[in-house]
């Protein structure tokens, strides 16, 4: 017996991505194999058993919903009436082909569109376009629709039942709402280390803190527990983890304490109530019902900075004034982030939020769903372009399948569906392995059904294994295997519906070669750079609009003027609805494999980007949107001056790299070089000049910190 004394001999372990998909397999071949057997042989239903099966591969073989198991038989749960409708409509609109086309079209359109309610609709859609396309071919029989309702309704049931209870996933290590947690404990141990001596952070707690806000990144959360949705409590959500990292940027970043009396005194009691503050805000995400506790927290913290943005002297140093306008954003930060938690966890019914920043708080779900739908319903917008690309491939694979009659015309919209992608150089990589694929199964088949005949015992018996290899390595090894193994899997299905010939896999094979050729041409003709360049073109909009709103925020300043408590800041709209579109671009830039010969703008910072659109909002509303109405003085000369050149010159910064990104202008040809940090004026200190000219510089001054991270292209 070798081995080690003493030593356990180590249990092997399959890879998280095979363990995973070999307990997804299970849960799909047995609802439905179960539901499959009981129709055809139990009740001699070959219509039922056919939608029972597919149901159940469509929702879980086909479709891509993230989460644990019982994450997607929550989802499923709602699914089963969309399916109802699906087949419904499919059913009565294959009386003709120009019907069966244009719901085809419709239907396409509007499930790919639904993507942009997150990760769980657009993993459900596949699935669900497969539940429509199954009854939009002949023959048209409406007085199977009871049939066909009744088996995917078992299907579906079935595979909720399997979701939720068989071989259970691992639940995600640590949830959003706990990283959030995590990152808000996080700053109120820096907020407490700096209210006290020597006022400074050490490198253990930078470190930290570095590392929780990265890891509040989508690009580093799982899928499922991104916060994503339209709604209320999502919304917060996300905006909770923006807050919490802006506020720990904020903190790492604190100017040294001033020997300034007034900031002396305040400084320290407002960085004390963000201490209490952030706690209060963890134990709230961490469910411990200390919503009264983050409501005085709160209070508390927004008394200490009105007390901070009363108390400064008007002589006092400069030194002074910087700190004081760095306490006052992490104060701003730290109540952001309280709110948007609390919404987060109690929805719409948390307390009257600020109009503004927290738009959404007192919206339904109906008009959340709306402002999102709307909000895309653009050429610019990469959902819409997917929903117009998938809408016209599924219509004229149609148009094709119903004019020249294929057999089993459906196999050719799935591999349209399946096989198109949102680049045309990801598109012909795809169909090519996939065409390869195909061939090997269909000549597997072939020879299968020519050496078994028309024996459906040994189909039966031989469906459950290959159903169980075939989702098991088709997830894991890649399009090809998928294609080799489903093609086997269909191909023992429709053995037992009907007899069967080796021309069944001649039928199969020709329908993945049309399928995959029209998911090539719109794959060519509709965006065929994916999000490439609409991700430039939706970040260089921004950007313009960005700078447009620095130059209206510091001429502003400048000039004073009456200031009402109106929800939002000049231009804060079109700026929301401009970072909206590039934060989706981005989102499907980072699901889209990167080729190899991508370009060099690859390495570009787009975080920095997105980041630089939200501080611009943030900024502008904390500079021009007072708590009550007021009267503000102008700037005196030399303060104004010194803060229109330092505005003017970030809008340019602005504007330069817009230039550079934007693919369809007379962009640049070399990277920009915008010299920021030799102009002076960044660092004045004009004679005197008032706490609005240090907290706009501040402003000012981390904005341009953002422009030369994406001029520079580091990641």
């Amino acid at each position: 017996m070798g081995g080690t004394p003493g030593v356990r001999p180590s249990k092997a372990r399959l890879p998280p991505a095979y363990a995973a998909a070999v307990r997804r397999s299970v849960r799909v071949t047995l609802a439905g194999t179960a539901g499959f057997y009981l129709f055809l042989y139990g009740f001699d239903s070959a219509v039922a058993a056919t939608y029972a099966l597919f149901a159940a591969v469509a929702m879980a073989g086909l479709s891509h919903i993230p989460g644990t198991g019982r994450q997607r038989a929550a989802t499923l749960l709602p699914v089963v009436p969309a399916c109802w409708v699906l087949i419904t409509i499919g059913t009565y609109l294959s009386v003709r082909t120009w019907s069966a086309v244009l719901g085809m079209l419709v239907v396409g359109f509007v499930l790919t569109f639904m993507a942009v309610g997150g990760p769980r609709p657009a993993g459900a859609a596949p699935g669900l376009q497969l539940m429509y396309i199954l009854p939009s071919f002949p023959p048209y029989v409406p007085e199977s629709l009871g049939e066909r309702l009744v088996g995917a309704t078992v299907g579906l049931a079935l595979l909720i039942l399997a979701e939720a209870f068989l071989l259970p996933d691992r639940a995600p290590r640590v949830p959003y709402r706990e990283l959030a947690a995590r990152a808000a404990d996080r700053a109120g141990r820096c907020a407490d280390e700096l209210a006290a001596a020597p006022y400074t952070l050490g490198n253990a707690a930078l470190r930290a803190a570095r590392e929780l806000s990265g890891g509040l990144r989508s690009s580093r959360v799982p899928e499922a527990e991104r916060p994503a949705g339209p709604g209320v409590r999502a919304r917060a959500l996300a905006h909770t983890g923006l807050a919490a990292r802006t506020l720990l940027a904020r903190l790492t970043s604190l100017p040294p304490l001033s020997g300034d009396p007034a900031v002396g005194r305040a400084g320290p009691e407002v960085l004390l109530a963000v201490r209490d503050a952030s706690r209060e805000t963890a134990s709230l995400l961490r469910g411990r019902d200390a919503v009264a506790g983050a409501k005085d927290a709160r209070s508390r913290l927004q008394e200490a900075r009105q007390a901070l943005a009363a108390g400064a002297e008007p002589d006092a140093a400069a030194a002074a004034l910087r700190r004081h306008a760095a306490v006052l954003e992490v104060a701003d930060a730290a109540l952001a982030m309280s709110m948007a938690a609390e919404i987060a966890v109690r929805g719409r019914a948390a307390p009257a939020a600020a109009p503004g920043r927290f738009w959404y708080a007192r919206m339904r779900a109906p008009q959340l769903w709306w402002r999102r739908l709307s909000g895309h319903a653009g050429q610019r917008s990469v959902f819409f372009q997917n929903a117009v690309r998938i809408a016209l491939a599924l219509a004229a694979a149609r148009t094709i399948a119903g004019l020249d009659t294929l057999p089993h015309g459906f196999w050719m919209l799935l591999a349209t569906l399946t096989l198109t992608r949102t680049t045309a150089r990801e598109t012909r990589s795809t169909v090519r392995v996939a065409l390869t694929g195909t061939l090997v199964g269909a000549l597997v088949v072939a020879a299968f059904l020519a050496l078994v005949g028309t024996d459906t015992t040994v189909y039966a018996a031989a469906l459950p294994p290959l159903m169980l290899v075939a989702f098991t390595l088709g997830p894991v090894k890649g399009v090809g295997w998928a294609q080799a193994m489903f093609t086997m899997v269909i191909a023992l299905v429709f053995a037992q519906l009907a007899p069967a010939t080796w021309r069944l896999a001649e039928f199969r094979l020709l329908d993945v070669i049309a399928g995959s050729a029209v998911g090539a041409v719109f794959g060519l003709l509709a965006w065929p750079r994916g999000a490439h360049d609409e991700l430039r073109r939706s970040v260089a909009t921004m950007l313009r609009s960005a700078a447009e709103t620095v130059v209206a925020t510091t001429a502003q300043l400048a000039t004073g003027g009456a200031r009402a408590p109106v929800p939002t800041a000049p231009g804060h709209r079109s700026l929301q609805h401009a970072l909206i579109m590039a934060e989706a671009a981005y989102a499907q830039y980072r699901s889209e494999p990167k080729e190899l010969n991508a370009p060099p703008d690859d390495a570009r910072d787009w975080q920095a980007a997105l980041m630089s659109g939200h501080h611009t909002l943030w900024g502008a509303d904390r500079l021009l949107v007072p708590p009550e109405p007021a009267v503000v003085p102008p700037l005196p000369q030399e303060p104004a001056e010194a803060v229109t050149r330092i505005g003017d010159r970030v809008a340019a910064g602005m504007l330069l790299v817009s230039a550079r990104l934007d693919p369809s202008g007379d962009t640049p040809g070399a990277p920009v070089a915008l010299g920021a940090r030799a102009f002076s004026d960044f660092d004045a200190e004009p004679p005197g000049a008032p706490r609005p000219y240090y907290a706009a510089v501040e402003w000012l001054d981390s904005l341009m910190t953002d422009v030369e991270r994406i001029a520079d292209g580091h990641k």
